[in-house]
Formats: C-alpha cells, sequence, structure tokens
C-alpha cells in the first residue's frame, strides 16, 4: 500500500478486467467504485467472421491488420467453438500481421505467435506508418476493426491499391443500467469520486449517451472538472478531448491496466489533487 492512493476512491468504467483493475488499486490502497459502462458481445450474426477467419486460413491476406487484442482473442474463440482455433493460428504465423499496440502483441503472445510489425503509436495512424514502406498494391489485407467503420485506414488502404477485408468481431453493448451510471455522474457531481478511469472510448459515448438521456450533462462536466480523469492510453484521452474533458492521466506507453494504476499513483505523489470547479 502506498500513502499516494491510501483511499483514493476510483470509478472504474472497465468490464471485461474489472476485477484485475479493482485488485491493483486495492493493493495500492484505493477503493475501487465499481461502475462498469460497456459490455463486449459477439456480433448478432457470427457468418461475416467466420467466413472471414476461412479466407485467413484459406491465405488469402498478404497482411492482416490486428487492432486490439479483444479482437484477436474473440476471432481465436469464435474459430475454438467452431473447431478450427489451431488453423487460425497456424495462418495468423504465416500472414504478415501489422498490430496497433501492446494489448495485440500480448494477445498473439498467448497463443505463441510473434508479430510481423508493431506500430511505433498505438493508434490508427501509427497503424498506417508502419504500412507505409510496405508493397501494398495489388494485395488482399484482412482488417480487424473495433467499430463498425475506421475511415483514415480504409482510406489508405484503398489509396495504396490494396484491397481492404474488414471484420468486426465483437461490438459494445450497455454493461450497466441507466440509473447505475446516473448515479455515478451524481457521485462525481457531489465530490463523493477521487478518480475516473477510463479504458475505452465507448465508456466515454456510454457516459455521455446516458447524461444526455437523463438531464445531467452539466453535472457530468462538473464532475469530471472536479475529479482526476485517467484515461489508459491515447486513443482514449484523444475521445475524451474531444468531449471537452481535460486528461489528467495518460501513460506515454505501455498501454496496460498495471500502467495505468501507476501513473494514477504519480500523478498524486507529484501533487495532483482535486479540482474545486
Amino acid at each position: 500500500m502506498t500513502e499516494a492512493l491510501a483511499g483514493r476512491r476510483v470509478a472504474l468504467a472497465e468490464g471485461r478486467q474489472l476485477e484485475e483493475l479493482a485488485a491493483l488499486l486495492q493493493a495500492e490502497g484505493a477503493v475501487p467504485l465499481r461502475y462498469p459502462l460497456v459490455a463486449i458481445l459477439d456480433p448478432p450474426d457470427t457468418a461475416p467472421v467466420l467466413a472471414w477467419l476461412r479466407d485467413l486460413v484459406a491465405d488469402r491476406f498478404a497482411y492482416v491488420v490486428l487492432l486490439t487484442g479483444e479482437g484477436v482473442r474473440h476471432l481465436l474463440a469464435l474459430a475454438e467453438r467452431h473447431g478450427f482455433r489451431q488453423d487460425v493460428v497456424a495462418a495468423l504465423g504465416r500472414t504478415r500481421t501489422v498490430l496497433r499496440g501492446p494489448k495485440p502483441v500480448q494477445a498473439l503472445r498467448e497463443v505463441g505467435l510473434t508479430p510481423y510489425r508493431v506500430a511505433s503509436a498505438p493508434t490508427t495512424e501509427g497503424v498506417i506508418d508502419a504500412l507505409r514502406t510496405e508493397a501494398l498494391a495489388g494485395v488482399a489485407v484482412g482488417v480487424q476493426l473495433y467499430a463498425p467503420d475506421n475511415p483514415p485506414l480504409l482510406t489508405f488502404l484503398a489509396s495504396a491499391l490494396a484491397t481492404a477485408h474488414t471484420v468486426l468481431p465483437y461490438v459494445y453493448a450497455p454493461a450497466s443500467d441507466a440509473f447505475r451510471v446516473v448515479e455515478l455522474i451524481d457521485r462525481l457531481d457531489t465530490g463523493d469520486v477521487d478518480v475516473m478511469a477510463f479504458t475505452s472510448s465507448p465508456q466515454v459515448a456510454r457516459l455521455e449517451e446516458v447524461a444526455a438521456a437523463h438531464g445531467r450533462q452539466e453535472a457530468l462536466r462538473r464532475g469530471l472538472d472536479r475529479v482526476c480523469v485517467a484515461a489508459v492510453g491515447p486513443v482514449v484521452a484523444d475521445t475524451l478531448r474531444r468531449a471537452g474533458v481535460r486528461v489528467d492521466v495518460c501513460p506515454e506507453r505501455g498501454f496496460v491496466m498495471k500502467n495505468l494504476v501507476q501513473q494514477i499513483k504519480r500523478y498524486f505523489q507529484e501533487g495532483g489533487g482535486r479540482r474545486t470547479g
């Protein structure tokens, strides 16, 4: 336990790794407040995902772009349910995999694979930079998305004369009842939270949507102005800034839960604290 986080109330928007993040914070003496905002589910129709996986196994992609660790794990889990997981692992080992950051790198390592290239910055722009020196004209590129579209990446691939084959292996859904989210907003507004930690961009959207639906936009703005706002990485931080939210904590590298907790701790060690309005 460290004095920096002792007794600090940290609101967690994370869903899948909620207990892992809570345990890391509790080990530092913090009090985790569990408010999972979104859940990650299989898409309603898995047929397009299975078709993409079969194209991968048939070596139809010269490159495969993997943007999230969650995406890699969902692809492998679906393949396992249909009896060809090892074929997918073998195919990923044969193709040139280009990864956005440490989370998909870790997901590949879990199955004994090493990526062909990793973006220097864990962003879409970083992936595009990693692809610029590749000979893409006339080749097929499999692209694992985390949202229905990624215009910058797909526009780049089209300009490079590559053919993009996209797959969306999971979707986001609300993880908490709206009234629980309203409770979180009210706790932020009344000063009952010291840190608000975001680990994905859809969490930001969910918070804003509930605030708008329940007339809590000003309460949310005041609350986020008062607390330490922490983002797990630059993509989430950019989403917050576009929403007009100041970001106090964002790791410069190593965008994983453990590093997020360490950066929050450092923020308070260096004198950060609650705003007054």
